[in-house]
């Protein structure tokens, strides 16, 4: 009950308010996080653990602390790399570094290199860090290949298959300058009802491992687009096939959403930008485009930009329904969310409800 009116109450705080609850909230979240890593890193470096009827670190935060397994691995990770270099629980503390960045950073920090490691990893995202790892230690290549997963079956009464015969495993991974190569590393076969997310790993600067399952069907699609592009493709690289696929379906989605062409039939001079219709002209359409760089251009007042490339679309700043223009100044690039706020703070969420 304590809960719930706590809940409640929290929807009386202003807008303003709330975020900076939300802001001291994380700061305290942060240094309780660099303390426990600090307590664990202690009590690991004493073998306590021992003294709890459990045989390792992991196993006494698992069971007696009863973290998950991923909670376990990163604290203890982190506090292991935080004994040799102290310096990172302050930046867990403050924010700059993250839990899982700092796991994947430890493998590579010495004592000579650190400082300037550190520094390039501050304020960056996990994907971020783990393309900075790349560039410190990359990976070797392996080899292109697509194998056919064995049948697993659900453990339970019904024992139903999770993966048919007709249902393959596609390894694909490595981007390079001068085309993108898919390399796999072999990893076990998976159950479908146990699948995970698809891979996307920087191995080296401007190379990625790319990782999924496919299914019989495109398997099929693949071998059939492989046979049709013998005669530019005589060796049958699945890289440069599939790079010359994802080209040529991206230079038509480009040139729908944002009339993308290779000759453009009129320029900026040449079109009238008057708002006589909601018809965006296409050389309007291509120059934000160009402008705004395939990203959502809303900025908030600490001069933070949105970094979404999902969903984009073409939003008035001066609305067309209030005599909007369509000049390229009065048109930007924003994703979808970015296109709500935009149009509540200009007409009132009461407003936009009625047409939801």
């Amino acid at each position: 009950m304590k809960h719930e009116l706590e809940f409640q109450s929290l929807s009386k705080v202003s807008d303003d308010e709330l975020l900076q609850r939300l802001s001291e909230l994380l700061q305290k979240s942060r240094r309780v996080e660099a303390e426990l890593v600090a307590h664990i890193g202690e009590v690991d470096a004493r073998r306590l653990y021992a003294r709890e009827a459990t045989p390792s670190m992991f196993v006494y935060c698992t069971e007696v602390l009863n973290l998950s397994e991923p909670e376990a691995y990163l604290r203890i990770t982190v506090a292991r790399a935080s004994r040799t270099h102290p310096m990172l629980l302050e930046m867990l503390a403050d924010g700059r570094l993250h839990l899982s960045g700092i796991a994947r950073l430890a493998p590579c920090l010495t004592e000579a290199n650190r400082e300037t490691l550190l520094a390039r990893a501050a304020g960056k995202s996990k994907r971020e860090i783990e393309e900075l790892v790349a560039e410190i230690s990359p990976k070797p290549d392996a080899p292109a290949t697509i194998r056919k997963l064995p049948e697993r079956r659900l453990a339970g009464p019904s024992l139903a298959p999770t993966l048919n015969d007709a249902e393959h495993s596609a390894d694909l991974g490595v981007l390079r300058p001068d085309g993108v190569t898919f390399l796999p590393t072999p990893e076990p076969a998976r159950s479908i009802a146990h699948a995970e997310r698809p891979v996307v790993e920087p191995l080296s600067p401007a190379r990625y491992k790319i990782q999924f399952t496919a299914s019989a069907e495109l398997h099929d699609k693949l071998e059939r687009l492989r046979a049709l592009m013998r005669s530019s493709v005589p060796d049958g690289d699945l890289a440069t096939i599939i790079e010359e696929a994802v080209t040529e379906k991206l230079e038509r989605l480009e040139a729908k959403r944002f009339a993308k062409t290779k000759a453009p039939r009129k320029s900026l001079e040449q079109i009238d930008t008057s708002a006589k219709s909601r018809y965006i002209p296409a050389p309007v359409k291509r120059a934000v485009r160009e402008r705004d760089g395939n990203q959502c251009g809303f900025v908030d007042d600490k001069g933070r930009r949105c970094r979404s490339r999902d969903r984009l679309e073409f939003h008035h700043r001066e609305p067309y329904g209030k005599g909007g223009d369509h000049s390229p100044e009065n048109i930007g690039l924003t994703c979808r969310t970015h296109n709500v706020y935009f149009a509540e703070c200009e007409y009132g969420k009461r407003v936009l409800e009625r047409y939801n």
